[in-house]
Protein backbone atom coordinates (compact mmCIF):
# COMPACT_ATOMS: atom_id res chain seq x y z
CA UNK A 1 0.00 0.00 0.00
CA UNK A 2 1.44 3.37 -1.11
CA UNK A 3 1.06 5.42 1.77
CA UNK A 4 0.59 9.64 0.46
CA UNK A 5 -0.07 11.20 3.58
CA UNK A 6 3.43 12.36 4.76
CA UNK A 7 5.44 14.06 1.99
CA UNK A 8 9.17 13.32 2.55
CA UNK A 9 11.71 15.67 2.82
CA UNK A 10 14.22 13.53 0.17
CA UNK A 11 14.01 10.48 -2.08
CA UNK A 12 16.44 8.18 -2.42
CA UNK A 13 18.20 8.03 -5.61
CA UNK A 14 17.68 5.08 -8.50
CA UNK A 15 20.82 4.14 -10.24
CA UNK A 16 19.27 1.09 -12.43
CA UNK A 17 17.10 3.84 -14.05
CA UNK A 18 19.37 7.05 -13.72
CA UNK A 19 22.40 5.94 -13.41
CA UNK A 20 25.21 7.28 -15.37
CA UNK A 21 25.91 4.12 -17.29
CA UNK A 22 22.56 3.84 -18.14
CA UNK A 23 21.89 7.06 -19.26
CA UNK A 24 25.10 6.86 -21.20
CA UNK A 25 24.69 3.93 -23.12
CA UNK A 26 21.25 5.03 -23.94
CA UNK A 27 22.58 8.18 -25.40
CA UNK A 28 25.92 6.59 -26.96
CA UNK A 29 23.92 3.61 -28.96
CA UNK A 30 21.68 7.18 -29.92
CA UNK A 31 24.33 8.94 -31.67
CA UNK A 32 25.56 5.50 -33.10
CA UNK A 33 22.70 4.81 -34.87
CA UNK A 34 21.73 8.36 -35.98
CA UNK A 35 25.43 8.63 -37.35
CA UNK A 36 24.53 5.52 -39.62
CA UNK A 37 21.01 6.27 -40.44
CA UNK A 38 22.37 9.51 -41.74
CA UNK A 39 25.30 8.04 -43.56
CA UNK A 40 23.08 5.55 -45.24
CA UNK A 41 20.35 7.74 -46.13
CA UNK A 42 22.53 10.05 -47.77
CA UNK A 43 24.68 7.16 -50.01
CA UNK A 44 21.00 6.00 -50.38
CA UNK A 45 20.06 9.01 -52.00
CA UNK A 46 23.10 10.41 -54.02
CA UNK A 47 25.49 7.43 -54.03
CA UNK A 48 25.44 4.84 -56.78
CA UNK A 49 23.46 2.23 -55.10
CA UNK A 50 20.70 5.14 -55.68
CA UNK A 51 21.18 5.00 -59.65
CA UNK A 52 21.23 1.18 -59.67
CA UNK A 53 18.01 0.58 -57.77
CA UNK A 54 16.16 3.21 -60.21
CA UNK A 55 16.90 1.65 -62.51
CA UNK A 56 16.63 -1.71 -60.84
CA UNK A 57 12.62 -0.70 -60.63
CA UNK A 58 13.30 0.10 -56.79
CA UNK A 59 14.57 -2.63 -55.96
CA UNK A 60 18.19 -3.73 -54.38
CA UNK A 61 20.40 -4.69 -57.09
CA UNK A 62 21.99 -7.69 -57.12
CA UNK A 63 25.83 -8.15 -55.81
CA UNK A 64 26.61 -9.50 -59.52
CA UNK A 65 25.02 -6.65 -61.04
CA UNK A 66 28.82 -5.11 -61.69
CA UNK A 67 31.40 -7.65 -60.87
CA UNK A 68 31.23 -11.12 -59.37
CA UNK A 69 32.90 -9.65 -55.95
CA UNK A 70 31.22 -6.84 -54.18
CA UNK A 71 32.99 -3.41 -53.94
CA UNK A 72 34.76 -2.05 -50.90
CA UNK A 73 31.71 0.32 -50.68
CA UNK A 74 29.04 -2.32 -50.68
CA UNK A 75 30.48 -4.63 -48.08
CA UNK A 76 30.51 -1.05 -45.90
CA UNK A 77 27.04 -0.70 -46.51
CA UNK A 78 25.75 -4.24 -46.09
CA UNK A 79 28.20 -4.11 -42.48
CA UNK A 80 26.35 -0.39 -41.69
CA UNK A 81 22.87 -2.21 -42.11
CA UNK A 82 23.57 -4.80 -39.74
CA UNK A 83 25.29 -2.62 -37.57
CA UNK A 84 22.00 0.05 -37.18
CA UNK A 85 19.63 -2.57 -37.27
CA UNK A 86 21.48 -4.46 -34.78
CA UNK A 87 21.64 -1.15 -32.29
CA UNK A 88 18.07 0.03 -33.54
CA UNK A 89 16.68 -3.38 -31.83
CA UNK A 90 19.08 -3.23 -29.01
CA UNK A 91 17.45 0.66 -28.54
CA UNK A 92 13.56 -0.02 -28.39
CA UNK A 93 14.04 -3.21 -26.87
CA UNK A 94 15.84 -1.04 -23.66
CA UNK A 95 13.02 1.25 -23.75
CA UNK A 96 10.48 -1.02 -24.09
CA UNK A 97 12.06 -2.91 -20.72
CA UNK A 98 12.70 0.55 -18.93
CA UNK A 99 9.67 1.42 -19.48
CA UNK A 100 8.26 -1.84 -18.03
CA UNK A 101 10.23 -1.72 -15.41
CA UNK A 102 9.16 1.71 -14.27
CA UNK A 103 5.30 0.94 -14.65
CA UNK A 104 6.00 -2.36 -12.32
CA UNK A 105 7.55 0.14 -9.55
CA UNK A 106 4.65 3.07 -9.94
CA UNK A 107 4.07 2.89 -6.24
CA UNK A 108 8.12 3.90 -5.20
CA UNK A 109 9.09 5.98 -7.95
CA UNK A 110 8.79 9.48 -8.02
CA UNK A 111 8.18 12.42 -10.52
CA UNK A 112 11.68 12.32 -11.34
CA UNK A 113 12.53 9.26 -12.08
CA UNK A 114 9.03 8.81 -14.10
CA UNK A 115 9.69 11.59 -16.61
CA UNK A 116 13.58 10.19 -16.84
CA UNK A 117 12.19 7.10 -17.76
CA UNK A 118 9.55 8.40 -20.21
CA UNK A 119 12.29 10.66 -22.04
CA UNK A 120 14.26 7.71 -22.60
CA UNK A 121 11.49 5.83 -24.37
CA UNK A 122 10.82 8.85 -26.65
CA UNK A 123 14.90 8.19 -27.11
CA UNK A 124 14.39 5.05 -28.24
CA UNK A 125 11.38 5.86 -30.58
CA UNK A 126 13.00 8.45 -32.33
CA UNK A 127 16.20 6.32 -32.91
CA UNK A 128 14.05 3.61 -34.04
CA UNK A 129 12.01 5.85 -36.56
CA UNK A 130 14.89 7.19 -38.02
CA UNK A 131 16.85 2.91 -38.85
CA UNK A 132 13.19 2.70 -39.95
CA UNK A 133 13.80 5.70 -42.68
CA UNK A 134 17.18 4.02 -43.33
CA UNK A 135 16.58 0.16 -43.61
CA UNK A 136 12.93 0.25 -44.98
CA UNK A 137 14.04 -1.80 -47.69
CA UNK A 138 15.47 -4.52 -45.94
CA UNK A 139 11.69 -4.52 -43.90
CA UNK A 140 9.53 -4.50 -47.00
CA UNK A 141 11.26 -7.29 -48.36
CA UNK A 142 10.53 -9.58 -45.28
CA UNK A 143 7.01 -9.93 -43.74
CA UNK A 144 7.89 -11.33 -40.64
CA UNK A 145 10.74 -8.80 -39.67
CA UNK A 146 8.18 -5.86 -40.81
CA UNK A 147 5.56 -6.62 -38.76
CA UNK A 148 7.55 -7.73 -35.86
CA UNK A 149 9.18 -4.06 -36.32
CA UNK A 150 5.45 -3.17 -36.23
CA UNK A 151 4.56 -4.76 -33.30
CA UNK A 152 7.84 -3.35 -31.16
CA UNK A 153 6.59 0.17 -32.38
CA UNK A 154 3.22 -0.33 -30.97
CA UNK A 155 4.33 -1.45 -27.44
CA UNK A 156 6.41 1.02 -27.38
CA UNK A 157 3.51 4.01 -28.20
CA UNK A 158 1.25 2.43 -25.91
CA UNK A 159 3.91 2.85 -23.00
CA UNK A 160 4.67 6.09 -24.03
CA UNK A 161 0.77 7.26 -23.94
CA UNK A 162 0.58 5.91 -20.01
CA UNK A 163 3.71 7.58 -18.91
CA UNK A 164 2.21 10.67 -21.13
CA UNK A 165 -0.92 10.18 -19.01
CA UNK A 166 0.21 9.56 -15.70
CA UNK A 167 2.68 12.76 -16.33
CA UNK A 168 -0.48 14.47 -16.98
CA UNK A 169 -2.25 13.69 -14.36
CA UNK A 170 0.71 14.48 -11.66
CA UNK A 171 0.77 17.86 -13.52
CA UNK A 172 -2.92 17.81 -13.18
CA UNK A 173 -2.49 17.44 -9.04
CA UNK A 174 0.35 18.98 -8.30
CA UNK A 175 1.62 16.38 -7.00
CA UNK A 176 4.70 16.57 -4.80
CA UNK A 177 7.96 15.53 -6.47
CA UNK A 178 9.00 13.21 -3.41
CA UNK A 179 5.66 11.61 -3.28
CA UNK A 180 5.27 8.39 -5.59
CA UNK A 181 3.55 8.92 -8.95
CA UNK A 182 0.85 6.21 -8.26
CA UNK A 183 -0.21 8.96 -5.58
CA UNK A 184 -1.66 11.65 -8.73
CA UNK A 185 -4.43 8.86 -8.58
CA UNK A 186 -4.80 8.39 -4.79
CA UNK A 187 -8.54 9.90 -4.17
CA UNK A 188 -7.29 11.85 -0.54
CA UNK A 189 -5.47 15.45 -1.33
CA UNK A 190 -3.22 15.17 1.67
CA UNK A 191 0.48 16.52 0.63
CA UNK A 192 -1.16 17.88 -2.79
CA UNK A 193 -1.02 21.28 -3.76
CA UNK A 194 -4.25 22.69 -5.18
CA UNK A 195 -5.95 25.52 -6.97
CA UNK A 196 -3.14 26.02 -9.43
CA UNK A 197 -3.08 28.48 -11.86
CA UNK A 198 -2.05 27.47 -15.01
CA UNK A 199 -1.91 30.41 -16.80
CA UNK A 200 0.80 31.96 -14.24
CA UNK A 201 2.84 28.89 -13.42
CA UNK A 202 5.41 26.76 -15.15
CA UNK A 203 3.11 23.42 -15.12
CA UNK A 204 0.84 25.55 -17.61
CA UNK A 205 3.41 25.02 -20.00
CA UNK A 206 4.31 21.65 -18.94
CA UNK A 207 1.30 20.49 -19.21
CA UNK A 208 0.49 21.36 -23.19
CA UNK A 209 4.08 20.30 -23.67
CA UNK A 210 3.02 17.00 -22.56
CA UNK A 211 -0.30 16.78 -24.25
CA UNK A 212 1.63 17.88 -27.55
CA UNK A 213 4.06 15.47 -26.95
CA UNK A 214 1.47 12.40 -26.66
CA UNK A 215 -0.14 13.68 -29.91
CA UNK A 216 3.14 13.93 -32.15
CA UNK A 217 3.78 10.66 -30.62
CA UNK A 218 0.67 9.26 -32.21
CA UNK A 219 0.94 10.95 -35.35
CA UNK A 220 4.72 9.85 -36.00
CA UNK A 221 3.56 6.06 -35.10
CA UNK A 222 0.64 6.38 -37.75
CA UNK A 223 2.78 7.93 -40.36
CA UNK A 224 5.71 4.87 -39.14
CA UNK A 225 3.33 2.61 -40.08
CA UNK A 226 2.17 3.84 -43.67
CA UNK A 227 5.56 4.43 -44.39
CA UNK A 228 6.42 0.72 -43.41
CA UNK A 229 3.71 -1.07 -45.50
CA UNK A 230 3.79 1.62 -48.36
CA UNK A 231 4.87 0.67 -51.81
CA UNK A 232 4.47 4.20 -53.35
CA UNK A 233 8.13 6.00 -54.47
CA UNK A 234 6.67 9.10 -54.86
CA UNK A 235 8.05 11.89 -52.15
CA UNK A 236 10.22 8.73 -50.74
CA UNK A 237 13.57 11.15 -50.56
CA UNK A 238 11.55 14.16 -48.97
CA UNK A 239 10.22 11.91 -46.39
CA UNK A 240 13.27 10.15 -45.93
CA UNK A 241 14.77 13.47 -45.44
CA UNK A 242 12.10 15.37 -43.45
CA UNK A 243 11.97 12.38 -41.52
CA UNK A 244 15.46 12.10 -40.62
CA UNK A 245 15.55 15.95 -39.48
CA UNK A 246 13.03 15.60 -37.36
CA UNK A 247 13.90 12.62 -35.69
CA UNK A 248 17.71 13.76 -34.94
CA UNK A 249 15.90 17.19 -33.75
CA UNK A 250 13.65 15.19 -30.86
CA UNK A 251 16.73 12.55 -30.26
CA UNK A 252 19.10 15.57 -29.20
CA UNK A 253 16.52 17.96 -27.52
CA UNK A 254 15.08 14.73 -25.51
CA UNK A 255 19.00 13.93 -24.81
CA UNK A 256 19.85 17.67 -23.65
CA UNK A 257 16.75 17.22 -21.14
CA UNK A 258 17.93 14.08 -19.43
CA UNK A 259 21.42 15.61 -19.28
CA UNK A 260 20.18 18.88 -17.11
CA UNK A 261 17.46 17.07 -15.22
CA UNK A 262 19.14 13.97 -14.43
CA UNK A 263 21.33 13.65 -10.63
CA UNK A 264 24.13 12.22 -13.23
CA UNK A 265 24.99 15.32 -15.13
CA UNK A 266 22.95 17.89 -14.43
CA UNK A 267 20.58 19.08 -11.80
CA UNK A 268 17.94 16.87 -10.71
CA UNK A 269 14.51 18.74 -9.79
CA UNK A 270 13.97 16.54 -6.69
CA UNK A 271 16.10 16.40 -3.40
CA UNK A 272 18.03 13.16 -3.48
CA UNK A 273 18.80 11.46 0.03
CA UNK A 274 22.23 10.73 -1.85
CA UNK A 275 24.62 10.36 -4.51
CA UNK A 276 24.54 6.75 -6.19
CA UNK A 277 23.32 7.23 -9.21
CA UNK A 278 26.34 9.59 -10.07
CA UNK A 279 28.37 6.75 -8.68
CA UNK A 280 29.56 3.83 -11.16
CA UNK A 281 29.25 -0.17 -11.07
CA UNK A 282 29.25 -3.00 -12.27
CA UNK A 283 25.93 -2.51 -13.37
CA UNK A 284 26.87 0.96 -14.79
CA UNK A 285 29.69 -0.82 -16.45
CA UNK A 286 27.83 -3.46 -17.91
CA UNK A 287 24.98 -0.97 -19.63
CA UNK A 288 28.16 0.52 -21.48
CA UNK A 289 29.60 -3.12 -22.03
CA UNK A 290 26.60 -4.05 -23.99
CA UNK A 291 27.04 -1.19 -26.62
CA UNK A 292 30.27 -4.11 -27.73
CA UNK A 293 27.03 -6.64 -28.31
CA UNK A 294 26.67 -5.45 -32.07
CA UNK A 295 29.53 -5.98 -32.81
CA UNK A 296 30.06 -9.05 -31.53
CA UNK A 297 26.81 -9.99 -33.05
CA UNK A 298 28.15 -9.11 -36.36
CA UNK A 299 31.31 -11.11 -36.41
CA UNK A 300 29.88 -14.16 -35.34
CA UNK A 301 27.22 -13.63 -38.23
CA UNK A 302 29.96 -13.43 -40.63
CA UNK A 303 31.74 -16.71 -39.11
CA UNK A 304 28.70 -18.32 -39.98
CA UNK A 305 28.04 -17.10 -43.39
CA UNK A 306 31.42 -18.02 -44.28
CA UNK A 307 31.02 -21.53 -42.64
CA UNK A 308 27.75 -22.04 -44.89
CA UNK A 309 29.52 -20.53 -47.79
CA UNK A 310 32.13 -23.40 -47.57
CA UNK A 311 30.02 -26.23 -46.83
CA UNK A 312 27.81 -25.30 -50.10
CA UNK A 313 31.16 -25.41 -51.97
CA UNK A 314 32.17 -28.57 -51.28
CA UNK A 315 29.13 -30.00 -52.26
CA UNK A 316 29.35 -28.46 -55.38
Amino acid sequence: MVNCSVVPASTPSNSGIAGTGVLLSFIITAAIALLISAALILQDTFGAVARERKANGGLDPPLSAKSSQPSCGHVATVIARKLLNSYSDQQIVTGIGIQSLGLAQVGKLVPYHFFLIWMLGLLSTAVHNAALLALVHDFRRDCILRWLRQLLMFINLALSCVYGVYVLRELAVGLPQTLPVACAWDDGSAGRASDIDWEKTAGGFQFVATVVVIAGNCIVFVLSTWYLHSRMQRFYRIVQTVGLVLMGAVAIGVTIRVILLSQAFGHPSVDLSDLDETSWSFGQLLSLLLLLLPLVVLKCLHVLELLLLRLLLLRL
